[in-house]
């Protein structure tokens, strides 16, 4: 019999239990077991975990970076399977090449033969200028069955990024020693304009511009190659490029259309050269490939375009100026200029034609600014800047040195914003009264013709008059193209009642003496009707006949219209000069907050948007607008046809709806929604300018064309985030399905590369 040795271990209650050593033994190797299989199972899950992790998309990196900061975000780690130089290589072709500015938005080259692909409201305006009330192809779309075919997109050109240099030290050098905050101004804006053109290329077609990354610190030269004969090659009918309207503007869920196809044209030598029938398509050096398969949700995605403007490191000052002063100012009128066009078109097609590049401009201003307003009213960005600028002064405060060299940067950027609120209605106020007022622009044009012409010796005048004679008296009639008295009469009725009423710095005295004393809206009515209409400036010829007469002859004639204008321009430039010293001031205060914020918080910042060329990058994702609701981030033709029995902005055409009822979808098809994709969300950072983007796979492949931001997003200039920054894009599945299936153009999937085979 075997004996059995005993070890002693403590129990629940600390006494000691004899236990056979065997026992023990089996219990360990149990253990043992139980132990190995605890720490597999704890990998699996971790394993799973990280995959998990993977598979759900991360909110990316705010930011719309510069070309030279790609290679510093670690695309490959958000899901791109590309070399990031296969993006943007300076010393190479990149994909960067396939990018065009066009039309103040952004396209991109999908073909070897120049065809470029933008949105449709991008292309508007050309297809606006080429329309007749006969031909309208705004509104019934246009195809060309070959090159030959192809119209002229007046007033369009395309530019080809293609180089950049940082000229910061000659900007920065060039104001040394000027303490006047104005003339600092004027001399920055001198110089980035002298190095523009210097780098000017006219055989090449170069065209040179400054822009200024941070204010006050950072100047880059981006170089352009600049393309002048862009041509319509198809557009869809306005009912598929502009479905939903302005109803839908800015709204998810979205089912437009929004595209055009162009090309870019070049003489038989390959040159930059205006329209000619001789000239043949543009040979990039780079084209998109379009994968028709499209996205899912989750989908790594990036974007390449020329964003707008935005204003993310600005102080809170100017997020009360938006909120105070210029957003309600500029929505409020604008929805009264819509007002009157619609009005005075109603029953008008040719105005109807004549308005509507005007109308979808102003609206699609005035609907992105309610949108701010709202953003401001519910996300507190104002309230969050100013606790950042408050913590900020107290890290400032904390250092002597700091302190020294900083610290009344905050204080003084709070006292040049009180000089801006005190010009702000008389500011703001000419800006729009200068744009749309046939009547100062009339007048302007004829004033600096002959105040240039006063100013030279006698010799130089002959050779300005020869030089510039027939420019601005072809200038003179494209206003009068432009005029529609109706609207220019109640245009300025309206914008002198509105002026009346500023008081203080934002006074404007030209306008008090018109109803001093008297019926504010009586007098104004008077003078406009009875004054300013009854002036030179409306009789064409006879304006023009003072482009011989000496500045001291057209004083002396005393009209009514054009000294009241004069007046005006007089004003004007007084508010521009404060404007201008302001701008100086922020400029150097500017490159100080941003100097004093990288200390604080340790680390860089991506300049603000300014129109040049941009990387963001995101993913297909959905997103929460309100309370208990939830929005999936991928839209299908069967929502075009439920939204069109709403008609109206939903009318679509009958073609479109039989195609759909045929189910004859090709191989567009999306078995995961049952239907063919229309339009897609996804949370990168975009901006106005964006508009026209290639959207882009992880493989560099063109998937979508971005066209607009959610209603929330409109904030998106201000501060990003993941929680309402969201983009909308058209899907390429839908841009091809209805380039083929509704319009018949094969041939352009074809040189796409893409089989139009089901």
């Amino acid at each position: 019999m075997r004996i059995s040795h005993f070890v002693y271990l403590p129990n629940r209650q600390t006494r000691m239990k004899k236990i056979p050593v065997e026992l023990i033994k089996t219990t360990n190797r149990k253990q043992t077991v139980m132990k190995k299989y605890f720490n597999f199972s704890r990998t699996i899950l971790i394993v799973l975990l990280l995959i998990s992790i993977k598979l759900i998309p991360s909110s990316p990196d705010e930011g719309m970076y510069p070309l030279n900061k790609i290679k510093e975000i670690h695309l490959e780690n958000a899901g791109l399977k590309i070399d990031p130089s296969e993006i943007y290589n300076p010393h190479g072709v990149s994909l960067v090449d396939a990018l065009v500015k066009v039309g103040g938005c952004t396209g991109s080259f999908v073909s070897p033969k120049g065809l470029i692909l933008t949105n449709h409201h991008c292309a508007f305006g050309a297809l606006n200028k080429a329309s007749t009330t006969e031909k309208n192809y705004l509104q019934n779309g246009f195809l060309a069955k070959n090159t030959g075919e192809e119209i002229p997109a007046l007033g369009y050109t395309c530019k080809i990024t293609i180089s950049s240099q940082d000229v910061s030290k000659r900007v920065l050098n060039a104001v040394k020693g000027i303490n006047d905050l104005a003339e600092r101004t004027k001399a920055i804006n001198k110089i980035m304009d002298k190095i523009g053109r210097e780098a000017n290329n006219k055989k090449e077609s170069i065209v040179g511009k400054v822009s200024e990354m941070f204010k006050g610190e950072s100047y880059i030269l981006f170089k352009y190659k600049v393309l002048k004969d862009v041509r319509i090659v198809y557009a869809p009918p306005r009912t598929i490029g502009e479905f939903g309207g302005e109803t839908d503007n800015w709204i998810w869920p979205r089912h437009t259309g929004d595209f055009t196809f162009m090309r870019a044209y070049v003489s038989p030598e390959g040159k930059s050269t205006t329209y000619s029938k001789d000239n043949v398509p543009y040979h990039p050096k780079k084209y998109l490939k379009v994968n028709p398969n499209g996205v899912k949700e989750g989908d790594f995605v990036f974007i390449l375009g020329y964003p707008g403007r935005t204003f993310r490191n600005y102080p809170s000052q100017f997020l009360k100026y938006q909120y105070d002063y210029q957003l309600p100012y500029i929505a409020g009128t604008y929805s009264w200029m819509i007002d009157q066009l619609q009005t005075i078109s109603k029953n008008n097609d040719s105005l109807k034609l004549r308005f509507a590049s005007l109308i979808k401009g102003l609206s699609n201003t005035m609907k992105n600014y309610r949108g701010k307003l709202l953003g401001l009213k519910r996300i507190p960005i104002i309230y969050n800047k100013e606790k950042e600028e408050q913590e900020l002064q107290k890290f400032i405060n904390s250092d002597k040195q700091l302190r020294k060299k900083y610290g009344n940067v905050i204080p003084q950027i709070n006292d040049v914003y009180k000089k801006v609120f005190k010009i702000a209605k008389a500011d703001l106020w000419f800006r729009v009264f200068n744009r749309f007022s046939i009547t100062r622009n009339l007048v302007n044009t004829v004033m600096n013709y002959v105040e240039n012409v006063n100013e030279l010796e006698k010799i130089d005048r002959k050779n300005y008059r020869n030089n510039n004679f027939e420019r601005v008296s072809k200038r003179i009639d494209e206003y009068f193209a432009m005029y529609n008295k109706e609207f220019e009469k109640n245009f300025l009725i309206k914008m002198l009642t509105d002026a009346s009423d500023f008081n203080g710095e934002s006074s404007i005295d030209a306008i008090k003496e018109i109803v001093k004393g008297k019926n504010k809206e009586t007098a104004i009515d008077s003078f406009v009707n009875n004054g300013i209409f009854l002036s030179v400036i409306f009789d064409k010829d006879l304006l023009k006949s003072l482009l011989d007469y000496s500045l001291s002859d057209i004083k002396a004639m005393n009209d009514i219209g054009i000294n009241f204008m004069l007046k005006l321009r007089k004003r004007n430039d007084e508010i521009k000069a404060k404007r201008d010293s302001v701008n100086g001031a922020l400029i150097t205060l500017s490159a100080k907050l941003i100097a004093v914020k990288r200390i604080w918080k340790n680390k860089s910042f991506i300049p603000d948007a300014n129109g040049t060329l941009r990387l963001t990058y995101g993913f297909i994702k959905g997103y929460t607008p309100a309370d208990a609701v939830y929005y999936s981030p991928i839209t299908s033709l069967r929502g075009v046809i439920e939204k069109s029995y709403l008609g109206n902005e939903y009318i679509i055409p009958n073609k479109l709806r039989k195609l759909y009822k045929q189910k004859d979808f090709g191989k567009f098809y999306d078995k995961n929604i049952d239907s063919v994709p229309t339009c897609i969300l996804y949370n990168t950072d975009t901006t106005g300018g964006n508009s026209g983007s290639p959207i882009m796979n992880a493989y560099g492949e063109l998937i979508g064309l971005n066209f607009d931001r959610a209603f929330e997003a409109t904030i998106n200039d201000f501060a990003w985030n993941d929680k309402y920054s969201r983009s909308i894009g058209v899907d390429i599945r839908y841009i091809l399905w209805l380039t083929q299936k509704f319009s018949g153009a094969n041939y352009l999937l074809n040189e796409m590369g893409i089989s139009t085979n089901n």
